[in-house]
């Protein structure tokens, strides 16, 4: 029976750095003397979280929305010049050093897959950058949702002509991938805690690696 390896992108494979991007491209607005850096982050992130529950729209107009918000929420001028650099920016970010030669690894005995709350124009040269050859690239604009919701693992597993009982998904997040596949019905399901944060027993059962680096041994490559 086919088995596929399916992973999440930014954050996982992929080391997305959004938030040292937004503080580069606001540099000359920002008053570190006054605002708390790490809370208008953290309510930059809210508001993509929150845009991906509405209906769907690209990712490219989430960016340039959740970041007008976050800023407006902060007193902060918004340009649509800042949405541009930001979206300009994410698909030249690469991967962590231990993913290629981990998915290379994997490719030894699996299939493997990207499902990514992305565009597919922005995920290519993130992919690119990768360096290794996916079987499937997957992505919310072809589903025409956005992960957590259902229907973008549904499309995958439709896209990839298997059944959730031939997946193993890997993930970095919670909120985007391990809630939600708590009960799809997933052969295993690997969470990659690259942040050392705490898990929950509400949503086991889980493997846990602190990188991508001990996957292959996991999964028995």
């Amino acid at each position: 029976m086919r088995e596929i390896v399916t992973f999440d992108a930014y954050g996982t494979l992929v080391d997305f750095q959004l938030g040292p991007t937004t503080l580069k491209v606001l540099q000359d607005r920002l008053d570190l003397d006054n605002l708390d850096v790490d809370e208008f982050l953290d309510d930059f992130r809210v508001m993509r979280f929150q845009a991906v529950l509405e209906a769907y729209r690209p990712y490219h107009e989430i960016l340039h929305s959740s970041l007008r918000n976050a800023m407006r929420l902060h007193g902060l001028e918004y340009r649509a010049s800042d949405g541009d650099a930001l979206v300009e920016a994410v698909p030249t970010f690469g991967p962590f050093p231990d993913v290629p030669e981990a998915l290379r690894a994997l490719k030894t005995r699996y299939e493997i897959a990207i499902i990514s709350n992305t565009d597919d124009d922005l995920i290519a040269r993130n992919v690119e950058n990768i360096g290794v050859e996916f079987d499937y690239v997957i992505t919310a604009q072809q589903a025409g949702a956005y992960k957590p919701d259902r229907q973008t693992f549904e499309h995958a597993f439709t896209a990839m002509g298997v059944e959730p009982s031939q997946v193993i998904h890997t993930a970095q997040g919670w909120e985007y991938d391990q809630i939600p596949t708590r009960d799809l019905g997933l052969k295993r399901r690997v969470w990659i805690n690259r942040y050392g944060r705490p898990g929950s027993a509400d949503y086991q059962p889980y493997d846990e690696l602190p990188d991508l680096s001990g996957l292959p041994k996991l999964l028995g490559c």
